[in-house]
């Protein structure tokens, strides 16, 4: 049998608009322990990191503490506002159609990524969700690599909306498809070469026949 071909997508930014509920839920935490509350654009410039880098950047004595706190509070109202973006669900359908398999490979935690994916309504539409459970997280290429392998597959294209997902997807030998819509701005996406730098993901299925 031939080599299942795969494409990766990152989760938060790239298909689902997550940030609203991301953000609610890190201040929270933050103000749960009566300490000083980010604004929404401060904490949107750090979503992509690890939870513990970012809370890090505010309150490096407490990292432990306010993650164990998100990690609580996110998953009860991780749907509250957060929806796949226009066309997202559709375009992992074609994708499907056309005899490609597809994963996500992203910051979340596998447990939660799972969760999140499932409330949302995405599971059927993925063959595999990675998260980053203990080992480099983005840009190193690990998650990515997990995937494949989960999949026996080879990997095609990496999809994201951070710098970090691009360099990833490189650094794993994919092409590279960057989205404009997520934490990441043109200017910034495009200092990390990608191939393709798209405002949305047409382009994407221009690259992907259906499959003989």
């Amino acid at each position: 049998m031939a080599t299942p071909k795969t494409i990766v997508f990152d989760l938060d930014g790239t298909l689902v608009d997550s940030l609203p509920d991301i953000i609610a839920s890190f201040q929270y935490a933050l103000e749960s322990q009566k300490l000083p509350v980010p604004s929404d654009a401060e904490v949107r410039a750090l979503v992509g990191l690890p939870l513990e880098d970012m809370y890090a950047h505010f309150a490096p004595d407490q990292v432990s503490t306010l993650c164990a706190i998100y990690r609580e509070h996110y998953p009860r109202n991780f749907v509250k506002r957060s929806r796949p973006f226009p066309g997202a669900v559709e375009l992992l359908r074609t994708l499907r159609e056309r005899g490609y398999t597809l994963a996500i490979a992203t910051t979340k935690r596998t447990d939660m990524a799972r969760r999140f994916v499932e409330a949302l309504g995405l599971t059927s539409a993925l063959d595999h969700v990675q998260g980053t459970d203990g080992f480099p997280h983005k840009p190193a290429p690990d998650v990515i690599q997990r995937a494949l392998a989960a999949l026996g597959s080879e990997g095609l294209w990496m999809v994201g909306d951070t710098t970090h997902d691009i360099l990833a997807g490189r650094a794993a030998g994919l092409r590279t498809y960057a989205v404009t819509w997520g934490n990441h701005g043109p200017d910034e996406l495009a200092t990390a070469k990608p191939d393709e730098l798209q405002a949305n993901l047409s382009r994407l299925l221009e690259h992907l026949p259906a499959r003989a």
